[in-house]
């Protein structure tokens, strides 16, 4: 179902809605004349709304909760993106005070992997693929940096902090990598549908003389259901779809870098 996520916004909610209201109507038309029945000796429709009531309440508020704990993933990671482009630039400004070739070639590195990462590492994970093999240019700085030997203690000091800072840098993009793959599991999925199901399903027992009446308010309850529903998918993969986490830290961060060179 990740294919949704390609889609426009605007497509995939009225997609999402869309389904539940049709939903809601094929199941109107087969039940009528059963319910009906039903209703022949007494109506029960006190019943039936009092019924909708309590499994309504019980479906929002779990619905809610994991809302909010989508939310919540979608900002940590937001958050973890925000403190990976933190550590690339301050490890970019300790570079500078470097001397001269080590200094140029470093930054240089740094330069790669950011651009790596806006360029091939973000549409990966927008697939839900780890974007591993943009490590190459970290790994170039290791290397670049390692064959770098200070010799005045100003700058034994420098490198200290640098090789500290790295270490921050890389541990920060693990973080980042981690979260590729951060979404609800199926269980809770299978509870978010059926649960969404079962209040549409209710709405058919009610009875009323007309039908009009009936399909509208079996339309308005699946249309609430739906947003809510494409509410959560939306969030859900903190990478995927038009509403994700952008690359926008670290392309400040290269805005940054760039400039000096100027």
């Amino acid at each position: 179902m990740y294919w949704v996520y390609s889609l426009p916004n605007w497509l995939f909610g009225l997609l999402t809605v869309g389904l539940f209201v049709a939903f809601g109507l094929a199941g109107v038309f087969p039940t009528r004349a059963w319910i009906r029945g039903m209703h022949a000796q007494c109506s029960h429709n006190d019943i039936v709304g009092f019924y909708l009531a309590g499994i309504t309440v019980l479906y929002g508020v779990s619905l809610g909760l994991l809302a909010i704990g989508a939310w919540t993933t979608y900002t940590d990671t937001e958050a973890k993106v925000a403190q990976e482009a933190a550590a690339l630039s301050t490890l970019y400004r300790s570079v500078n005070g470097l001397p001269e070739p080590p200094r140029s070639l470093l930054q240089n590195d740094l330069r790669l992997y950011t651009r790596e990462v806006i360029d091939v590492g973000w549409p990966e994970q927008r697939r839900g693929i780890l974007p591993t093999e943009n490590r190459a240019p970290l790994d170039k700085f290791q290397r670049d940096f390692e064959a770098f030997e200070p010799f005045p203690e100003e700058q034994k000091i420098l490198v200290a902090d640098i090789s500290r800072e790295f270490d921050t840098l890389q541990g920060s993009r693990s973080i980042r990598l981690d979260s590729v793959t951060a979404e609800l599991p199926p269980p809770l999925w299978a509870l978010i549908l059926l649960g969404a199901l079962i209040c549409i399903v209710v709405t058919w027992f009610f009875y009323m003389e007309s039908l009009k009446m009936h399909l509208w308010m079996t339309v308005f309850t699946a249309l609430l259901l739906g947003l809510m529903v494409f509410m959560v998918a939306a969030l859900d993969n903190p990478y995927r779809g038009e509403v994700s986490v952008s690359p926008a830290p670290f392309e400040r961060v290269y805005k940054q870098m760039v400039i000096p060179s100027k």
